[in-house]
């Protein structure tokens, strides 16, 4: 059975420019990982105009920044993943979360349904551009 992932763009806020809201099987898993007070990936950053975004997944895997504390990355350390291509399977593994936080398991979804959602999210910022 695959993992679920759902993306919600996020308003600008006080201390950050608009943001994604990443849920896997309908969990925040970034605020989960990161704490109250964190931010996950910035639009500017995961999608940015005319290129691929952070969460595109290859054949190669990478390490991709999805959040961080409060008092920031340089203090705590980040959230990151492994994010690869497996055929018709995206996985993220092999996370590093902020000190003392609690890392998600592993995910692993359906590709086709991962590009969709990639896609719509995409159409979505484009839209707002």
């Amino acid at each position: 059975m695959f993992d679920h992932l759902e993306i919600g763009v996020l308003p600008r806020g006080r201390r950050f420019p608009p943001g994604l809201r990443i849920l896997v099987n309908g969990e925040d898993v970034v605020e989960g990982a990161v704490g109250e007070g964190g931010r996950g990936p910035l639009v500017g950053d995961a999608l940015p105009a005319g290129g691929p975004g952070l969460l595109r997944a290859t054949g190669e895997a990478r390490r991709v920044e999805l959040g961080e504390p409060e008092c920031s990355g340089g203090c705590c350390g980040f959230l990151t993943v492994i994010v690869q291509r497996l055929g018709g399977v995206v996985q993220w593994s092999d996370w590093e979360v902020p000190y003392e936080e609690d890392a998600p398991p592993e995910f692993h979804f359906d590709a086709e349904q991962y590009d969709a959602e990639l896609a719509r999210t995409e159409g979505e910022v484009g839209a707002a551009r």
